[in-house]
């Protein structure tokens, strides 16, 4: 329920701030006093874009808050999926900066106006001509006759299937059309891969296989390079172990006769001993080395088809060829199991549209069941608001087609006079006979389900006493379980309300302003008698007035 608001510097308003309680307000005023205002307000909190025409003060911000006690509309879950802190009394702010800029808060947390439309729609529902015609829309009247058929946890269930079930067409249409691309492509792709298979592709292959290269296609001139090498070492006459081993002796030599040299002649003994390791390995070498042609042949042609892939698949290394083979791999996976997978689901929504039906038909049972007990709550309510003839004729059809809320297809018409046709509830009934089925849905929708704070403006425009005394009647009983407002100008049902608050202006220092206050007993008696015989408030006027308080 609201238990607070405050608006500061909104179209006619300076400041304003009132507390409300529980049970059923009135609020009246005189035309043009700024009832229009304070809807406009408290439909900024709820979320309605804004502008900087709504400032009254352009140099400064307009702030709009208000706090609801929200511990009985089990809202936990949708703050928690909002990401907003949950709190029993939770304050929503609104401003409106002079840049034109708006900002929204939910207790003391930012948040967008998306998510404040969601919230406000759950607590404060502003009854207008506008929102009368939402009784002709086929979501509202489902709505209305599964509160009723208590089919709310069926129709959780089968909306969660319903989800399930079109994730799953849409992968199988996605699917299909992967089957027909994949075929068309899959004869192409399974070449290239046998072609990439049996390259037999290794990371660092092609560096490995051109040293190789490098090695046997200039064997004649390792071979002589080795020979020259193997002589400049090995030479009886001007070979260098010759000599160093003649060095080798004068150095032993020479430390034999000091040991000051003898540091110089183990270096010369290092040496000579890793020459003598690196003949070896030359010697080792010469008697390995042989032609090859064959292998150089395989080398060449192994290098010659790396080269070709690349340059067919417009790379330049053998790693990103198999990239490329990884890729053709999964294509022609896909391709050869996707028939496979295409049964998988095709069996997993088989298996949805088993759990829908059933559901469907639940649901479709239980709305059958409630219909009639809807229909005569309806008649009798309209019955006593001055249509004693009204009639409905609602119907579900179960059928084939799978929608949001099940299989029903739901035909709601209606019939104002004796004999009539029924038809469309917006072909059938007038603006005012439109206000009061809305009144009477909502009076049998507060009986079953947890309904937010209902605010009725003007609805009882156009009717006559008697019918407004049992408009009052009606909203007074609704607010056993709720919070109700009305805006009016009747004072029938002003003098039902709990409490009374009046809408009115007041002109300081040449500028007009709008305000609201709540009136004690006193206040409220000659405000309901100046509703009754006008502004000149005569001494009967105030004895019916407190008659119709009492």
């Amino acid at each position: 329920m609201l238990t607070s608001l405050s608006i500061k510097n909104y179209a006619l308003i300076d400041t304003l701030k009132v507390n409300f309680n529980s049970g059923f307000s009135i609020i009246t005023g005189e035309t043009g006093a700024g009832k229009s205002i304070l809807l406009g307000g408290l439909s900024l909190i709820l979320g309605k874009r804004a502008d900087l025409s709504s400032l009254k003060d352009t140099s400064k911000k307009c702030i709009i808050e208000a706090v609801f006690d929200v511990s009985n509309y089990n809202l936990k879950s949708l703050f928690k999926n909002e990401d907003i802190d949950y709190e029993v009394e939770t304050i929503i702010r609104r401003e409106i900066l002079p840049s034109g800029k708006s900002r929204a808060f939910v207790n003391d947390s930012p948040v967008k106006l998306s998510s404040l439309q969601l919230i406000g729609e759950r607590l404060i529902d502003i009854h207008s001509q506008h929102q009368t015609l939402e009784i002709t829309n086929n979501d509202f009247q489902f709505q209305v006759i599964d509160a009723l058929a208590k089919t709310n946890k069926d129709i959780a269930s089968y909306a969660k299937t319903y989800k399930a079930y079109k994730v799953l067409n849409k992968a199988l249409k996605q699917l299909n059309q992967l089957k027909v691309d994949a075929l068309k492509e899959h004869d192409y792709n399974a070449f290239l891969l046998t072609e990439l298979t049996e390259a037999q592709l290794k990371l660092g292959e092609q560096e490995t296989l051109e040293e190789e290269y490098e090695s046997l296609n200039n064997i004649e001139g390792i071979k002589e390079g080795l020979s020259q090498a193997y002589h400049l070492l090995n030479d009886e006459q001007i070979g260098i172990l010759s000599a160093g081993n003649t060095l080798k002796a004068c150095m032993q030599k020479l430390s034999s006769m000091s040991s000051k040299y003898e540091d110089i002649s183990n270096r010369v003994s290092s040496s000579f001993i890793e020459l003598d390791d690196v003949f070896s390995e030359l010697d080792q070498f010469q008697s390995n080395l042989e032609a090859d042609p064959n292998r150089l042949e395989v080398v060449n042609l192994k290098l010659q088809t790396l080269h070709s892939l690349k340059q067919k698949h417009g790379v330049n290394e053998v790693s990103e060829l198999i990239d490329i083979m990884n890729t053709l791999q999964e294509k022609v996976s896909v391709t050869a199991n996707i028939d496979e997978t295409i049964l998988e689901k095709e069996q997993e929504i088989t298996a949805c549209i088993n759990t829908l039906k059933g559901l469907s038909k639940v649901i479709h049972e239980k709305r059958q069941i409630a219909i009639p007990k809807l229909t005569k709550q309806l008649e009798q309510l309209l019955s006593s608001l001055g249509m004693p003839n009204a009639q409905f004729k609602i119907e579900v059809v179960y059928t084939d087609a799978f929608y949001a809320n099940g299989q029903d297809e739901l035909s709601f018409l209606f019939s104002a006079n004796k004999g009539g046709h029924f038809n469309d509830l917006k072909k059938a009934a007038s603006g005012g006979e439109l206000s009061r089925i809305m009144l009477a849905i909502k009076a049998v929708l507060s009986k079953y389900i947890q309904l937010p704070t209902i605010m009725f403006d003007e609805i009882d425009t156009g009717v006559s006493g008697e019918i407004s005394n049992k408009m009052g009647d009606i909203m007074l009983k609704m607010s056993s379980t709720m919070q109700v407002f009305s805006i009016t100008h009747l004072p029938q049902i002003a003098a039902k309300g709990h409490a009374h608050y009046k809408v009115y202006k007041k002109d300081v220092n040449e500028v007009t302003t709008t305000n609201l206050v709540k009136l004690d007993t006193e206040k409220r008696v000659v405000e309901i008698a100046q509703m009754l015989g006008g502004l000149d408030v005569t001494t009967s006027a105030i004895a019916h007035a407190k008659e119709l308080l009492n």
